[in-house]
């Protein structure tokens, strides 16, 4: 058995969809042929079996589905908007509530730039403008080793590119031949090992960010239940953000587009 035809049949196990695999594939293969030699199995129809034998080795083979894939301000048009209306918005309507803080929750946020790029976001917008809001980011993955890396903030200059001109050196110190984020802005950075299929943050959140994830990987009835979980946990009013290849598998009217060429919803109400 070739590896696409087992990811063809395997995949759907897990409500997972073969179509968010395809320009991936590659890295999942390569992962799966190094299992092989650890086990010491001859072949892809081997180690079929074995998933149907062994309960605790569906653990193994989901972490090698994960593709954490990220890069700080990736999609620069979406963290730029971002930056210049919605935080400041939210900052807004938190201040008119009352509240004294704005929450931000990143879904699958792999080694952390995604939710460093909405901190800095904050620090050259939001907070100028509103210097006693307070700015509250919970980031969530359910691999360990990506929130270990995230914890640490070091990174190559290649997850950088997309940075602003002069955020770089505004943000960022070099210690050893890597980046590593000052500490002023990793204040407010919660990290948390979660699964969005199987958990919920148990808080609210103003802005949502759940992309190239639950909208390209799972299947749709996955799909459906992710959906209604950010739906529970976004505030009216609020913001979620979702990839830019990605389609929201149900968007009823109170989701609507924030921008008509960008990835952003706001949720009505």
């Amino acid at each position: 058995m070739d590896c696409i035809a087992f990811l063809q049949r395997q995949l759907p196990n897990f409500n997972l969809r073969w179509a968010g695999y395809r320009k991936v594939r590659r890295t999942v293969c390569k992962r799966l042929r190094r299992r092989l030699r650890e086990l010491g199995l001859e072949g892809l129809e081997a180690y079929a079996a074995l998933l149907d034998q062994d309960p605790a080795e569906h653990q193994v083979f989901e972490a090698y589905c994960r593709i954490p894939i990220s890069r700080f301000y990736r999609d620069r048009k979406v963290f730029d908007t971002i930056a210049r209306d919605v935080l400041p918005e939210l900052a807004q309507r938190a201040g008119v509530r009352g509240d004294e803080r704005v929450n931000c929750w990143s879904v699958g946020c792999a080694s952390g730039e995604e939710p460093y790029s909405l901190r800095i976001a904050w620090s050259q917008f939001a907070e100028r403008a509103n210097p006693r809001m307070q700015f509250s980011i919970l980031a969530t993955d359910a691999e360990p080793t990506m929130l270990e890396r995230a914890a640490r903030a070091c990174y190559g200059k290649g997850s950088l590119k997309d940075l602003p001109p002069g955020v770089l050196e505004e943000a960022f110190l070099v210690e050893n031949s890597s980046f590593c984020l000052r500490d002023e802005l990793k204040e407010g950075v919660r990290f948390r090992l979660q699964d969005i299929r199987r958990e919920k943050p148990g808080e609210c959140a103003d802005l949502i960010l759940c992309r190239n994830l639950a909208f390209t990987y799972f299947d749709e009835t996955l799909q459906a239940d992710v959906m209604a979980r950010l739906d529970e946990h976004l505030r009216s009013g609020g913001f979620l953000v979702i990839g830019g290849h990605e389609r929201l598998p149900a968007r009823p009217e109170k989701f609507e587009r924030f921008d008509k060429s960008l990835p952003i919803f706001r949720k009505q109400g």
